[in-house]
């Protein structure tokens, strides 16, 4: 595809996801080019508090005869370092070098957003769970470790080697690969983590009414999995999916798409004719956290692109801290119910593809996997 636009034959260094993610947490104040077309702009970009993105589409820099225009356009902004980004960083690369040969400082975003959706960072939550947080989409794993045994919690088929990795640097192998529901949003990576390291692939016991297609064991509201010396809890969290459910180990509850930081799961992508009884549903589920009498730390399944962090990265949150900040918590249940049924963002890109994959009902190959769950994640609703 680099053939459709002109060779400048200019270098540009390019900076690495992780690295462009890396002074942005480190408070470095940073303006973004994306040269896609305005509509995915607006429908998936990076968003990060220190950092300001400008549109202007790759079209504005070549001419109707398919040279490279003789002007910067207007709405280029003068900031330097001027970071450049697109789709897989091909007419970014373009710009940028139209750029530096107008005398502009500038970095390309290696293999731009396809290459932001392949970072995958992690970081200790505590001694015993180490949370991993994709940027692209907020989409958070984890590992539970106690002894020389791990499991894994929500993995992402992307990221399957990652969390091998992070076990055995640990002294652990991995025993268990857990989901807490049919995802819609990402391919699971519980196969693939069980078939490489021969765990024990785990589902809520809802998931064989809709459908389940491989052997798994099937975990139901207050089982228990053995794992070094603790126990990990599951939790029926019902509302986002029939089956959604919770894990608590040590100090820790995992709670999936039920609740998050600020906001709360959508109740409509299992079955959108039954929404309200799924909220209603979410609603008892967190009365049932308001009521467990303890003061874990809340970690979630997604963090949202304004959701902050605390001091060390990680996202979580002591339960009483987030019944204090979280409406849903005070919420009647009918003023709830009406409010996350109403005015729901577009469901996550190619969800039903997901959810049969996710299922066993269809496969796709690791290329197909990454490409379909591109773009935003859309599985909250807003506090």
């Amino acid at each position: 595809m680099r053939e459709q636009f002109p060779d400048l034959g200019i270098d540009v260094p390019e900076i690495a996801p992780a690295e462009l993610k890396r002074r942005l947490d480190d408070g470095e104040g940073l303006t973004l080019l994306d040269t896609r077309p305005a509509a995915d702009v607006e429908a998936w970009q990076i968003i990060h508090p220190t950092l300001t993105t400008v549109n202007v589409p790759f079209s504005a820099f070549v001419g109707s005869d398919g040279a490279p225009v003789q002007t910067v356009p207007d709405r280029v902004p003068a900031a330097e370092p001027l970071v450049v980004s697109c789709a897989k960083g091909i007419s970014s690369r373009y710009v940028a070098e139209f750029l530096a040969g107008k005398g502009r400082d500038v970095l390309v975003l290696e293999r731009g957003m396809e290459g932001w959706a392949g970072l995958n960072e992690a970081r200790e939550l505590t001694p015993n769970v180490v949370q991993f947080h994709r940027p692209s989409s907020g989409c958070l794993a984890y590992l539970l470790v106690d002894g020389d045994e791990a499991a894994v919690v929500d993995p992402l088929r992307t990221f399957a080697e990652e969390y091998e990795t992070a076990a055995r640097d640990r002294g652990a192998r991995l025993r268990y690969a857990i989901d807490t529901h049919v995802h819609a949003d990402h391919v699971s990576g519980v196969r693939e983590v069980a078939a490489a390291t021969d765990a024990e692939p785990i589902y809520p016991i809802g998931a064989a009414d809709r459908g389940l297609a491989f052997k798994a064991t099937l975990v139901a509201d207050g089982d228990r999995l053995p794992l070094g010396e603790r126990t990990i809890e599951a939790l029926g969290l019902p509302g986002h999916t029939t089956e959604m459910t919770g894990y608590r180990f040590d100090d820790v509850l995992l709670t999936g798409d039920s609740v998050f930081l600020d906001a709360v799961a959508r109740p409509d992508l299992e079955d959108p004719s039954r929404a309200e009884a799924a909220a209603d549903r979410l609603w008892e589920t967190i009365q049932r956290l308001t009521d467990l009498g303890e003061n874990p730390i809340v970690a979630p399944g997604h963090a949202g692109p304004t959701t902050e962090p605390t001091e060390d990265g990680t996202y979580g949150l002591r339960l009483e801290t987030l019944r204090a900040q979280l409406e849903a918590f005070a919420e009647p249940r009918a003023a709830f119910v009406e409010r996350i049924t109403t005015g729901l963002p577009p469901r996550p890109q190619n969800d039903e593809r997901i959810i049969a994959v996710n299922l066993g009902r269809a496969s796709v190959d690791p290329e197909e996997a990454f490409e379909l769950e591109l773009g935003p994640n859309n599985c909250a609703v807003e506090a």
